[in-house]
């Protein structure tokens, strides 16, 4: 997509927790503690966040700082590629993200930008991900008749 960048919080299952849309010339290291710092807030349970290598620099102490005063730490880990290999090596975790992207890709709504406003953009990524948990839900995927016992 061009023009606009997008960053995502998931959980371990994948599931969109938080979304930030920015411009594209962004610094990601920039635009990271916006959206974290409101998941980290809005769910109390998160002790860990696992980040790819576009997020390095002071991501851990802008988190620290934010919740210094509420005597929680946050732990930001960074994922490292082996320095001894050459060409692509799977990094630990990093599927789960990536798994979300493709099924964000997948909706027709987030495959153009239609949206004017990065928040419009936003929006239609938590209707696309509350289209998918429904849809898991209710398995409507495969419409099947249950068999009588």
């Amino acid at each position: 997509m061009k023009g606009r960048k997008r960053h995502i919080v998931v959980d371990v299952l994948g599931l969109v927790l938080g979304c930030y849309v920015t411009s594209a010339n962004t610094a990601d290291v920039k635009a990271a503690p916006a959206v974290l710092v409101w998941v980290i807030e809005l769910f109390g349970r998160i002790a860990k966040v696992l980040a790819d290598q576009g997020y390095r620099g002071d991501l851990g102490a802008l988190i620290g700082h934010f919740f210094a005063e509420q005597q929680r730490s946050v732990e930001v880990e960074l994922s490292q590629r082996p320095t001894a290999t050459k060409g692509f090596q799977v990094e630990p975790k990093r599927w789960i993200v990536e798994r979300t992207w493709t099924w964000l890709e997948n909706a027709r709504a987030l495959t153009r930008d239609y949206e004017t406003l990065p928040e419009n953009h936003e929006g239609m990524i938590y209707v696309v991900m509350i289209r998918l948990m429904l849809r898991r839900l209710t398995n409507n995927r495969r419409m099947r008749k249950l068999k009588p016992t």
